[in-house]
């Protein structure tokens, strides 16, 4: 999910997950984004376990499963999403190797150094990303993979509407050389780190809200709460729209040591 300038927990859980279940997206990405960074995992088979961390409904969660033999559980906070993600997966015959399950990204219920690859996208904001990289680590086989994409600067500098906005809803938010430190630090080697292009906000996720915020406003005219969530959408929209060329999302991919 995108990172709201305010913070996504301060919002109702529900509407959170019914604003967002009329998307197909939950955050900038692409089909091909997902299987650019797959492209950098090697050694995956049918025993191999996948973890999707923050999966929302699944739209990269089945690019993957659809990719790979793997085993894929997907977890989230929100039961919401994960209701949908499993009729997504029963709805193309993967039920047998996907799973959705609800739970919390820093609470994993996984037993150490038990998975293949831990994957996370627009996600790892929740807790933090040195945080997030350096408490999964001890979740990944020995060679194992982590994948995730975070919000980071492509500039130094930046003009101070668009700082102080991102330092605000994501004080982590840096430069992808910095990103790429604390990946290495957290006992990984770095193995790419790519931006993810402008039509994966644009087109994948911002466009598709524009019809889903009108339904969900008519559903909810008088909720000061909705209304709140959708002027924070569109806020994030226009900023992007006129500084996109000084931040985005990042894959960063890293192989555990």
């Amino acid at each position: 999910m995108s990172n709201e300038h305010q913070n996504i927990h301060e919002f109702d859980f529900n509407l959170i997950c019914e604003y967002f279940s009329l998307i197909e997206r939950q955050g900038p990405g692409s089909p091909e984004m997902t299987l650019k960074a797959l492209s950098f995992i090697d050694n995956l088979n049918d025993e191999s376990v996948i973890a999707d961390l923050g999966c929302g409904t699944g739209g990269q969660t089945m690019t993957l499963a659809q990719h790979t033999t793997a085993k894929v559980t997907g977890l989230d906070l929100f039961p919401g999403f994960i209701e949908q993600f499993n009729k997504n997966a029963a709805n193309i015959n993967l039920q047998h190797r996907v799973k959705g399950v609800i739970g919390s990204m820093d609470q994993l219920p996984f037993e150490r150094e038990s998975l293949d690859l831990i994957w996370s996208e627009g996600a790892i904001y929740n807790i933090g990303f040195e945080r997030g990289v350096t408490e999964w680590r001890e979740y990944l086989k020995k060679g194992g993979y982590i994948a995730v994409t975070d919000a980071s600067w492509f500039t130094d500098e930046r003009p101070a509407e668009i700082n102080d906005f991102w330092n605000e809803a994501y004080p982590e938010i840096d430069t992808i050389p910095v990103k790429v430190a604390q990946i290495q630090k957290a006992g990984y080697i770095p193995v790419a780190a790519f931006c993810l292009p402008e039509n994966c906000w644009t087109t994948n996720f911002y466009a598709p809200q524009v019809a889903a915020q009108e339904l969900f406003l008519k559903k909810h005219p008088d909720n000061i709460t909705a209304l709140e969530l959708i002027a924070n959408e569109r806020r994030e929209a226009e900023l992007y729209n006129r500084y996109n060329q000084y931040y985005g999302y990042v894959f960063y991919i890293g192989k555990k040591l």
